[in-house]
């Protein structure tokens, strides 16, 4: 498609926004959940586990093969 979003055909940022984030966005950037989790790994099936410590992120790497 020929729009100046078009990253693939124009290289560079766009000269606007390039998204319009939704109220829940919002509000978990404003009221952000209270954790104790440090780090993530993306599953495969799209969800995530979380740990405390970096000894658990490994653990989890390893068995869920970090994405």
């Amino acid at each position: 498609m020929d729009s100046p979003y078009n990253t693939y055909r124009y290289a560079g940022l766009p000269r606007g926004p390039i998204c319009n984030p939704g109220l829940d966005s919002i509000r978990a950037v404003i009221r952000p959940e209270q954790t104790d989790y440090l780090y993530f790994v993306a599953r495969a099936d799209g969800s995530h586990v979380f740990a405390e410590t970096l000894e658990e992120h490994v653990r989890n790497v390893e068995q869920y093969g970090g994405r």
